[in-house]
């Protein structure tokens, strides 16, 4: 479903230009990208305010909505960029990036758009060059052809699988999961929701991800 445009959205927005991310913004942050309307980073972001925080989403109207929500709960551990995921490279540097968030990201479902799926290869070459070594990429879906797309996808590339579930509120939800809007929806609908964990396998060690990375979020 198309999300109109906001009314006043560029006022509204230059009222939230001081969560925009900057290059002095400290680094290394804990990364979602395709934040929508902010519930899942603004929950984070509020539990941990020790913790440098960044949310990426493309569309205007909707980051709008996640801003304004991060603004109206006081954030200042959370920035916010306005763009594509493929354009990451032009925001963080090599190791700038302590985690990334994948949730319900859109499954691209043609066969045409296999390449926009955010756990394709170009995605997970950017990911690798600016991740820290160590920690995770943490996805959350409830579609399972992309799920099984995504594992195989990892695998290929380098990542080592150490947690998997297609059915997370069977197999048993971690205590500090923050759901985020579609979640709740599909949670209420009775749909199995996928979760994995992966870490990135450097020089062909496996690297189990650092007990800093948030005590294993």
């Amino acid at each position: 479903m198309r999300l109109r445009k906001k009314k006043h959205r560029d006022a509204r927005l230059e009222a939230c230009a001081g969560l925009y991310f900057d290059s002095g913004f400290r680094k290394p942050v804990f990364l979602e990208i395709g934040c929508g309307k902010g519930g899942f980073i603004c929950g984070l972001a509020c539990d941990n305010p020790d913790i440098n925080f960044a949310a990426v989403e493309r569309n205007p109207d909707v980051i709008l909505i996640a801003m304004e929500k991060a603004r109206g709960m006081g954030l200042k551990n959370l920035r916010f960029i306005n763009d594509e995921a493929e354009n990451l490279a032009d925001y963080f540097g090599p190791e700038q990036v302590a985690g990334i968030y994948l949730n319900f990201s859109d499954p691209w479902h043609k066969n045409y758009q296999v390449r926009k799926r955010l756990t394709y290869k170009t995605f997970l070459d950017i990911y690798k060059n600016i991740l820290v070594p160590g920690s995770k990429i943490i996805m959350k879906t409830d579609n399972r052809k992309l799920f099984d797309f995504s594992v195989k996808s990892l695998y290929d590339n380098g990542f080592l699988i150490f947690s998997l579930t297609h059915d997370l509120y069977s197999d048993g939800v971690p205590d500090d999961n923050i759901q985020t809007e579609y979640e709740k929806k599909f949670v209420g609908q009775g749909i199995k929701i996928c979760r994995l964990e992966a870490g990135y396998l450097i020089s062909g060690t496996n690297v189990i991800p650092s007990e800093s990375f948030m005590n294993d979020t």
